[in-house]
């Protein structure tokens, strides 16, 4: 029998709605705004509406924008709110595909390129916080794979719907992109939660806040470094098979419909993992893996090697934000640190992703496109990742045995 003080478990409905607006936005925002870039790099250069080098700095302009609007985030969403502000970005990044649409000049198309990637950054701070509170404790790894399974769909979208558009001509096809970002927009629009988040319990004034737990700062680092590591598939993957190996663009596309692939079926599977191993074990598997994909691509050619590693390499951008989100759910208990905390992640992130944007695209067209050197450098950054836990563990077994020997 029940007690009558137990709460009511929500109707599923009610979880499913805002994990299905909370997907609309991740592809919208991040699957098609940032990465519908890559397979258009080729054509955008081909068809001289920008040079080579102006390309490559404009693909770079989002992840700038992603940094701004990761900061900006939760003060535009206090001035109005969560779910008012995911609109307004929604909205944000319909424009700026039509805007593209039109090639005025360089700083027209950056300005435009930089405003989505300010809606994506304040978009990725905002969706879990909005839509989580609503989902059971045992099921938030999985709801926020749900979620971020947007990003997977946007880029694996791009990767089928970009080349048949492209058949219509440049134009058509970021006017085709903002019509599919509209009708996201407008499917997600009312599947926000109309309730605000459970309140947590407010702390008595007598007890102080809870010291932040190293291995919060830790993640920080590693996250930043993890995003250093996927800017160069990201960004040059397309490019490296159509142009670098001379594949064309056509298997350029195809290749990027299996890193499509893998951004489907990474968030999922990474949340799964966070909530099967822990997080921490998890981001552990999973630099690992990236670490191979990522040396390897630099040495590879083969159809079946760059379509398997692409698999992998797709699985990561989208599929590491529901594992560190889950850390920090591990490492931080009251709602409202979470996401001080998440926020801090997404900004950390965020900087070592535009820096190592612009970075790499002037090493780009510094070394007149030499790929496989980007490559070797993302593997160098996610080895990083993966040694800074184990430099932390290190530090941690000396501080203490030196404090169980003073305390002798």
């Amino acid at each position: 029998m029940h007690s009558s003080s137990a709460p009511l478990p929500p109707a599923p409905s009610a979880i499913w709605l805002p994990i299905f607006a909370g997907l609309c936005a991740s592809l919208v925002s991040i699957g098609l705004a940032r990465f519908a870039y890559t397979p258009l790099i080729p054509s955008l250069i081909q068809a001289h509406w920008f040079s080579a080098s102006d390309v490559v700095y404009l693909g770079a302009a989002n992840l700038v924008g992603y940094l701004i609007g990761a900061l900006i985030g939760h003060p535009l969403a206090r001035l109005t709110s969560n779910k008012c502000a995911l609109r307004l970005m929604m909205l944000a990044v319909t424009l700026a595909f039509f805007a593209c649409g039109f090639p005025l000049s360089v700083s027209w198309f950056f300005g435009w390129r930089l405003l989505s990637g300010i809606a994506g950054g304040a978009i990725m701070v905002l969706v879990a916080a909005t839509v989580l509170p609503q989902v059971p404790a045992a099921r938030k790894g999985l709801a926020s794979g749900a979620i971020f399974l947007g990003i997977g769909l946007g880029i694996a979208g791009s990767g089928t719907i970009v080349p048949p558009l492209l058949s219509l001509g440049l134009q058509q096809t970021w006017f085709g992109l903002g019509l599919l970002a509209l009708i996201l927009t407008a499917a997600s629009w009312f599947g926000w939660p109309t309730t605000a988040p459970p309140a947590a319990a407010a702390p008595s004034n007598t007890s102080p806040s809870p010291p932040i737990d190293p291995n919060v700062y830790l993640l920080f680092a590693q996250y930043a470094f993890m995003a250093a590591g996927l800017v160069p598939a990201m960004v040059f993957l397309v490019d490296y098979v159509a142009r670098g190996l001379n594949a064309g663009a056509h298997v350029g596309a195809l290749i990027w419909v299996m890193y499509g692939l893998g951004a489907i079926v990474g968030p999922v599977s990474y949340g799964f993992l966070a909530d099967q191993l822990g997080a921490k074990a998890g981001i552990r598997i999973v630099l690992v893996l990236q670490a191979l994909a990522v040396g390897l691509l630099s040495i590879s050619s083969s159809f079946a090697a760059l379509a398997l590693l692409a698999v992998i390499l797709g699985s990561f951008p989208p599929g590491i934000v529901p594992l560190a989100l889950a850390r920090v759910h591990e490492l931080i208990p009251g709602h409202h640190q979470q996401q001080v905390a998440w926020s801090r992640a997404t900004v950390s992130f965020a900087t070592f992703q535009a820096l190592s944007g612009f970075a790499y695209s002037a090493l780009f067209n510094a070394t007149g496109g030499h790929h496989a050197l980007m490559f070797v450098i993302a593997f160098g950054a996610i080895v990083v990742a993966l040694l800074l836990e184990l430099g932390s563990r290190l530090l941690g077994r000396s501080t203490e045995s030196l404090t169980l020997n003073t305390g002798r």
